[in-house]
């Protein structure tokens, strides 16, 4: 996954214009791919909208949700079953 691109639209979705807080938004977005690669077994392909999009998403949103408590939204966890469940379809 392009971890730039995908800083790049996370800023965008949040209306950040400064370069302030790049590093922290790199390591979330860094955290996200490793977590859905390595923890959820999912291949990420940088070509696939979907993929690109939800990284973008549960970024954003463990950006927000950094001093909150409380589960993931309900959106993202049926999307990321859905991805999972897509890969396994497809490994099978």
């Amino acid at each position: 996954m392009d971890i730039a691109l995908i800083v790049g639209l996370i800023k965008e979705r949040l209306a950040i214009r400064a370069n302030v807080r790049d590093n922290y938004i790199t390591a979330i977005a860094n955290s996200v791919v490793t977590e859905l690669e390595d923890e959820k077994g999912l291949t990420l392909d940088a070509d696939n909208a979907n993929h690109l999009q939800f990284c973008v998403d549960y970024a954003a949103w463990r950006y927000q949700s950094r001093d909150t408590e409380g589960s993931m939204p309900r959106h993202l966890q049926f999307r990321l079953h859905n991805l999972i469940l897509h890969a396994r379809r497809k490994n099978t």
